[in-house]
């Protein structure tokens, strides 16, 4: 079995599990599969085989509704994984994953990985608990979108971030992200405009302060 893919593992908190001496280990044949922007990994109904981890650069998860229009739930960067869903018995893809730019993408087949959750209960446990906090995301979202207008969903987009990502320093808390006010739109179903605007108006009432790599909340309890 080759186990070169799970040298990434290490990039991601949720995966740092693995210590650096069982690189040694990797298959010496594993390759990363590298595409280019607006290329494809998976499309809906495509066989579901492999799960992914994104080396480099940025891929977008989302599905299409019945008219065609394209929603994304979530934007990946190194370090992260998809496809998780053939682990739990996925045959068939219900989303599509596609590269927001050139992106390297570690390939690892479902066979490779069960068999490492087999021989790794932590891994197991890792791999099960990152599938249920994603499907907890996305009820999340649903709900959001649903019952709530455009600036709340931005806010609690913000809220969202920092508890899954954000640094704590005192009462602020700091995001780093890559996203553009077009992909935050994208997450949040608003428009680019509309996040544009919000977020300038968060900070001019020093709620926030941002920039194109990171986002800081100045106190959270505060943020609404």
């Amino acid at each position: 079995m080759n186990t070169a893919a799970l040298w990434y593992f290490e990039c991601v908190n949720l995966f740092n599990i693995l210590c650096p001496h069982k690189v040694k280990k990797m298959g010496s044949t594993h390759k990363f599969n590298l595409y280019k922007k607006d290329e494809f990994i998976y499309l809906p109904d495509d066989s579901a085989t492999h799960i992914y981890m994104v080396v480099n650069g940025r891929v977008k998860i989302g599905h299409y509704l019945e008219n065609g229009e394209e929603v994304i739930t979530s934007i990946l960067t190194k370090g992260e994984i998809f496809g998780e869903l053939a682990v739990a018995g996925e045959e068939k893809r219900r989303d599509f994953a596609q590269a927001v730019e050139e992106v390297t993408i570690c390939p690892l087949t479902t066979e490779e990985l069960k068999a490492l959750m087999y021989d790794n209960k932590e891994l197991s446990f890792k791999i099960l608990k990152l599938i249920g906090l994603r499907l907890m995301k996305l009820e999340r979202k649903l709900e959001l979108l649903v019952f709530k207008d455009a600036r709340t969903r931005i806010i609690e987009f913000l809220r969202d971030a920092a508890s899954w990502k954000g640094i704590k320093v005192g009462t602020e808390t700091m995001i780093q992200t890559r996203l553009t006010h077009q992909d935050i739109g994208s997450l949040t179903g608003t428009s680019r405009q509309t996040v544009t605007t919000i977020l300038n108006e968060l900070k001019e009432k020093n709620l926030i302060n941002f920039n194109r790599k990171q986002i800081l909340i100045r106190d959270i309890d505060k943020l609404a």
